[in-house]
């Protein structure tokens, strides 16, 4: 079982109330690993279960009482429920309403909050977000999507041209969190405004991205002159890398939900193992293999050692600033590493593929394969966060920087 922060009576009660509503409510197991899309015809469930999760106070607890929320609720019970969620290998809530959320709480107007919130709850809203493109991935305030405002006063539209990608759910969106550049005179990070898009609205572009693992998750979003009212600026103008950096400081419960997953992945490996032959022996019998799945053991407990200490430096407001980079990277490449050592224990059997009658647990192992490498890029590429960490939490040199205008930012 994963290593749990700081628990009470009271919170094992939470955790033992969500486990029994998971078990009577969930939409079914999970196929596949990762931060999937779901098929079409799951969807109406799942937003059915998303609607169940606010309405029973298991999602929204930290949202204000007058749309929800539970102020009086332990600050660990969000992390439950992710746990629980992920220990029934079942689906999360889809979409990035999460995210809005926060930047709708945080800094958007009393007429957006009441808009927007009330949706989120009965999930008629299902949210995607608007960041990433091409070029500008890692690199956020690279981004080029251009607002420019036309009108005055209840009557004032931005009109945004630019193209988005890696927009996970975007295909069953009915709202986007879209940042774009509406002063491209301002330094990098400046000049970028945060808005509320209506998904329906006239040009934009939904195009589905098929992967490497056969699925559709991500797509690109094309944005040809999609006219947004000024009502439904999130914040300030030009103040959208502030909303965007307060909102993604709040996406904190899913790396609990990580460590579950690892340990359920672990479970897999270990039952792999004892149907698996090596050299004509059972696989746990071989020294090899045990000292390899003991590596993989310890280095799960690792991550969920890191995952208690960044909650305990999170509820204690003493995060640092290499807590959460170092803490992706080490899940990412331990995540790939555990299912890259599943693939190799099935031997040539790893070359079948889902659907094949003799492959392992119907091909999970060769799908979270493929899908591993997106945890190295997804949330900031590996790289990319190892110089955070060694400039942000080492206080390193800078590395150098090209031209003016080139580079991270």
């Amino acid at each position: 079982m994963a290593m749990r922060l700081e628990s009470t009576p009271e919170l094992e009660a939470f955790r033992k109330r969500v486990r029994a509503f998971v078990a009577e409510h969930a939409p079914g197991v999970k196929k596949h690993a990762g931060v999937r899309a779901p098929e079409p015809a799951l969807m109406p469930a799942i937003r059915e279960w998303t609607a169940k999760l606010y309405e029973a106070g298991f999602l929204g607890i930290d949202w204000p009482k007058e749309y929800g929320g539970r102020p009086d609720a332990h600050p660990l019970e969000p992390f439950v429920v992710a746990e629980e969620i992920a220990r029934a290998r079942t689906w999360p809530p889809v979409g990035a309403a999460a995210l809005a959320s926060a930047a709708l709480i945080d800094f958007g107007s009393d007429e957006q909050r009441a808009r927007f919130l009330p949706r989120i709850r009965t999930c008629a809203d299902v949210w995607c977000q608007l960041f990433s493109e091409p070029g500008a991935g890692s690199d956020l305030a690279a981004l080029r999507t251009r607002a420019r405002r036309e009108g005055e006063g209840d009557e004032a539209v931005y009109v945004v041209d630019g193209q988005k990608v890696w927009t996970t759910n975007g295909q069953y969106a009915d709202m986007g969190y879209l940042l774009a550049r509406t002063d491209p005179d301002a330094p990098r990070h400046r000049g970028i405004t945060a808005f509320a898009l209506d998904m329906r609205s006239p040009g934009v572009d939904i195009r589905p991205l098929r992967e490497i693992t056969g699925t559709t998750d991500f797509n690109e979003v094309f944005l040809d002159g999609v006219r947004i009212p000024a009502a439904h600026v999130i914040g300030e103008v030009n103040a959208g890398w502030r909303v965007a950096m307060s909102s993604l400081g709040h996406e904190r419960s899913g790396v609990a939900a990580r460590g579950v997953e690892l340990f359920a992945a672990l479970d897999d490996l270990l039952r792999l193992a004892e149907g698996t032959s090596v050299g004509g022996r059972p696989a746990l019998d071989d020294s090899a293999t045990r000292q390899d799945i003991g590596e993989l053991a310890t280095r799960v407990y690792v991550n969920a050692a890191m995952t208690a200490l960044a909650q305990s430096r999170t509820l204690h407001g003493t995060e640092e600033p290499a807590d959460a980079p170092f803490g992706k990277i080490f899940f990412s490449e331990l995540n790939h590493d555990l299912v890259a050592f599943g693939l190799r224990l099935q031997g040539t059997d790893g070359l079948l593929t889902e659907g094949d009658p003799d492959v392992a647990a119907d091909g999970w192992w060769q799908d979270a394969h493929l899908y591993a490498r997106a945890y190295t890029i997804a949330g900031g590429a590996n790289e990319v966060l190892r110089t955070q960490i060694a400039e942000r939490g080492l206080g390193l040199p800078r590395e150098p920087r090209g031209r003016a205008g080139e580079g991270r930012g």
